[in-house]
């Protein structure tokens, strides 16, 4: 390990940093500093410029793929060579903001029975019913789902933050039957090693390929994921009448701000809203003026 590394490393570990991010920033300095072929201590705010037309123009990755490119290599030169760049100098690229696409709640429940194996049932119908991000459902234990309190503990999930969630009594139902058949020790989901169930996490590939396999079978044409899943659940709590803080807690999130996205998803909301026009006293249209024809009268026909 390169002195450079190791300072970052050890910058990374003293903030308490994930396991999945620190190994993420650090490959990206190293990707960096081979791209320009010099120690990234010899590079700077120009360079990255130049890094994030690269990443976006000739790579074509997405924007936040570079926003997450760039926060590392902010990290590194800020917090680990103590470089004051500010972030108008290191900007970070604009994101366009979109709405999630999401899964009607007939959808929703033609995916899960769609799935191709009771393992992938439990696992859409757990991230369906919780709204449990894709790492997660792969770190969730057996001991975290608690059938007294009616209650699935999520532990260390992002930021480090602990939740509760509620435990349905349908879920509840089938991961009985999927213990009794899995027999899981450890982590609920168990991957494998050499082809053979082991007691470690799965990947998050898997829980890809779950969502995969089912939308093909169940005929659903928009691009399913484990995300998809948990932007279904918030929407699909909000149309049947769950109140704003509320979803906030069960997602994880710190901040109502993310949160306030599934307004603009919920059904109820957007059509109990209404418009200014509903209540709008108009005049009939058959006292609108025409201000042209739409069709012009056909040529008569010569007599002869």
């Amino acid at each position: 390990m390169t002195p450079l590394r190791k300072m970052m490393l050890e910058e990374l570990q003293r903030r308490n940093y994930s396991k999945n991010t620190t190994r993420s920033y650090l490959q990206i300095v190293r990707d960096f500093a081979n791209h320009f072929r010099r120690p990234p201590d010899q590079l700077g705010p120009d360079e990255i410029r130049q890094y994030q037309v690269h990443l976006i123009e000739e790579r074509k990755l997405g924007v936040r793929t570079v926003g997450h490119c760039t926060a590392a290599l902010r990290f590194f030169f800020v917090k680990t060579l103590k470089r004051p760049y500010p972030v108008e100098v290191v900007p970070y690229p604009k994101q366009p903001r979109r709405l999630p696409i999401v899964l009607s709640q007939d959808e929703a429940v033609a995916l899960i029975n769609s799935a191709s194996n009771l393992f992938h049932r439990a696992m859409l119908m757990t991230m369906y019913s919780t709204g449990m991000r894709r790492a997660e459902l792969c770190n969730l234990k057996v001991e975290d789902i608690d059938s007294q309190r009616m209650l699935i503990h999520v532990r260390q999930g992002k930021g480090g933050k602990d939740r509760d969630v509620p435990l349905s009594p349908n879920l509840l139902e089938t991961l009985r039957e999927y213990y009794r058949w899995m027999r899981p020790k450890t982590f609920l989901f168990p991957g494998t090693v050499n082809g053979s169930r082991a007691d470690k996490p799965i990947t998050s590939k898997v829980t890809w390929e779950a969502c995969q396999e089912a939308a093909k079978r169940a005929g659903i044409t928009k691009r399913v994921s484990p995300h998809l899943l948990r932007h279904s659940f918030a929407t699909h709590l909000m149309e049947n009448g769950a109140d704003l803080p509320t979803v906030q807690a069960l997602l994880g999130h710190t901040d109502l701000k993310p949160t306030s996205i599934y307004l603009h998803l919920s059904e109820r909301h957007l059509k109990a809203a209404g418009t200014p026009l509903d209540k709008a006293v108009l005049s009939p249209l058959n006292n609108v003026k025409r201000s042209r024809k739409l069709h012009k009268n056909p040529p008569e026909v010569e007599q002869k």
